[in-house]
């Protein structure tokens, strides 16, 4: 027997309630309940039913075996690194970004470099057609006789193809596509979402699937659907960049079988998406020489280090508060290392707009690009330049001492690699470990310092 009820369910956070609001209560957003329809037929699924039931008993958890995930490569190896060394056998992970950004390009080639191996793969698309999946398919040159096509919506349906294919490697692009005949509301809504990843999280585990869920973002950059949708799956991946610039940004914010730091940089060319091996050169090659407020930071993306210029622009304002914009360091950085330069430098800021920027629109996180923004910030408010080939990084405190980063070795190693001949680092970093021929290491205690060492 079925039973029909009709509700409100809010399309940002999935609030339920059995009368229409303006207002969301859960999430506090207007003109986002819309009406449903919903029909909950008890079913008895292989892997979904009411009547399933676990025979697994409760174990010390010192009795239970522990192995390594097994991992599967593929050809990329920028998306090796941010899964955390390949795919994982049975796990659900779930891709966003903005449309048009490259997402259907990256997991169309990862089919077939996967499908190459020997192992079957299914790309179902919910929003072209065979044939318009075979024109982009010849055009990236993917194709391989392992790799199985499929325009399907239906829940059932797909279900039915995975049981008749028996793949290794599924792809749903995208889930918002994708609907479950037993919940009368429209694809796309919060109650068809949640329903149509439970199956594909239970098809996943139950069968050893890795599966990939293509998932839309909201106007915001938030993936669109209940918040829960990211606490279901294994993986979430946000594919970033600009549409006008060729290289995009894969990066992890949540991984169940690695770390969340590392980034993936692709570039987008006439035949698909390639890795970038050396990101810093792409970063800097485009960094003017010899110009006020550009220094050059060495940042850890994870395991790797990455080489960044960091631009500053300082001006006098004509309004009574001065104007502090960031882009790619948070907002509440940069005025704080205002505070610091105008309390312990002395520089009169107060009546100056301050704007950084990280060239490439690359976000920077980790406190170590304190002291390169703080001497962009001097540079520019003194219309100085610094050495152009300087390397600048370190934290900085509210008293103005330089606190020390990690993995100084790597990041020197990478600056003296990209050809850089000084290195501006915290004087607390220089103890357990050789630096390399050919830099020269100046080691700063203060902000004073540096500014000293790389301005005058």
């Amino acid at each position: 027997m079925s039973k029909t009820k009709t509700k409100f369910a809010c399309q940002e956070c999935g609030y339920e309630s059995p009368k229409w609001m303006g207002k969301c209560p859960g999430c506090s957003a207007w003109n986002t309940m819309v009406e449903e329809i919903e029909t909950v037929v008890k079913t008895q699924g292989m892997f979904g039913g009411t009547l399933s039931r676990t025979k697994e008993k409760p174990q010390p958890i010192i009795n239970i075996e522990s192995s390594p995930e097994p991992r599967v490569l593929t050809d990329n190896k920028e998306l090796n690194r941010v899964l955390g060394g390949g795919l994982v056998p049975g796990s659900l992970i779930l891709v966003g970004g903005d449309p048009g950004i490259g997402k259907s390009t990256l997991l169309l080639q990862t089919s077939h470099s996967l499908a190459k191996t020997g192992q079957k793969v299914l790309y179902i698309s919910g929003e072209e057609s065979v044939k318009q999946t075979k024109l982009r398919a010849d055009r990236l040159g993917a194709m391989s006789p392992n790799l199985y096509v499929l325009c399907e919506t239906n829940l059932e349906l797909i279900e039915e193809a995975i049981a008749e294919i028996g793949p290794d490697f599924a792809v749903i692009d995208s889930i918002q596509t994708v609907y479950h005949p037993a919940v009368q509301s429209a694809p796309g809504t919060v109650s068809q979402v949640r329903e149509c990843t439970g199956h594909f999280m239970r098809l996943a585990k139950g069968k050893g699937i890795a599966t990939v869920l293509v998932g839309h973002v909201t106007k915001e950059g938030a993936i669109a659907g209940p918040r829960m949708l990211e606490h279901m799956v294994d993986c979430v991946l946000y594919f970033e960049g600009e549409r006008h610039h060729t290289y995009r940004v894969l990066r992890a914010v949540k991984n169940r079988f690695g770390s969340t730091n590392e980034i993936g940089i692709f570039e987008m060319r006439e035949g698909g998406l390639a890795e970038v091996s050396n990101p810093s050169e792409l970063f800097l090659q485009e960094r003017p020489l010899g110009v006020a407020g550009s220094t050059v930071v060495a940042s850890m993306e994870g395991t790797r280090p990455v080489l960044v210029e960091i631009q500053a622009l300082v001006s006098t304002t004509n309004f009574p508060s001065p104007r502090r914009m960031a882009t790619g360091i948070d907002h509440n950085r940069l005025a704080l290392i205002v505070a610091v330069l105008e309390k312990r430098m002395g520089m009169f800021l107060q009546n100056q707009d301050a704007y950084l920027n990280v060239a490439g629109g690359v976000k920077l996180d980790e406190p170590a690009v304190d002291l390169a923004a703080a001497i962009s910030i001097a540079s520019s408010f003194r219309d100085k330049p610094t050495q152009p080939y300087d390397v600048i990084f370190g934290e900085i405190g509210l008293t103005g001492e330089v606190r020390g980063v990690s993995r100084v070795d790597q990041r020197v190693k990478e600056a003296q690699k990209l050809g850089f001949k000084r290195a501006i680092v915290p004087e607390k970093s220089l103890k357990g470990w050789s630096p390399p021929s050919g830099i020269q290491i100046i080691g700063v205690e203060t902000v004073a310092e540096a500014l000293k060492a790389a301005l005058d």
